[in-house]
């Protein structure tokens, strides 16, 4: 028995990485509120949330991990609610992992606007196959 290969562009494309931050800033839009330092040194800010969803693109199955992300605020925090709920909005996508940390990091740069920033995405074994993605803003 022989098992089928994938092709992304055949059996697969990955939707366009704009139209998804497009529609998730419509249905589920991050949020910040006012920050100020009061004291020198820098405050690191870590978020993290450990069920993180979405849909593998070749398989429709689901995915499991983590999102964490740290950063140095600048006039802004991010809200919490807000980045629950724009986590929970990537529940019945089809995205890629890496797509992943790149449509997240955007979203969270463009609406925090933080001075330093690095995020991880820990996806849970599948398949016998683990995926961490990692990457960093001034840092």
């Amino acid at each position: 028995m022989t098992q089928k290969r994938y092709q992304e562009g055949k059996d697969y494309k990955q939707v366009d990485l704009i139209k998804i931050r497009k529609a998730l800033k419509k249905e589920a839009p991050l949020e910040v509120f006012a920050f100020k330092n009061l004291t020198p040194g820098e405050q690191w800010v870590d978020i993290s949330t450990p069920e993180f969803t979405a849909i593998c693109p070749f398989s429709d199955w689901p995915d499991f991990g983590s999102v964490q992300i740290r950063y140095v605020p600048d006039k802004t925090c991010l809200e919490l609610k807000s980045f629950k709920l724009y986590i929970h909005a990537f529940r019945n996508l089809r995205i890629f992992h890496e797509a992943v940390t790149e449509v997240i990091f955007a979203d969270f740069l463009d609406t925090v606007k933080p001075k330093k920033a690095h995020i991880i995405v820990d996806m849970n074994v599948r398949g016998n196959v683990k995926t961490v993605c990692e990457k960093r803003f001034k840092c």
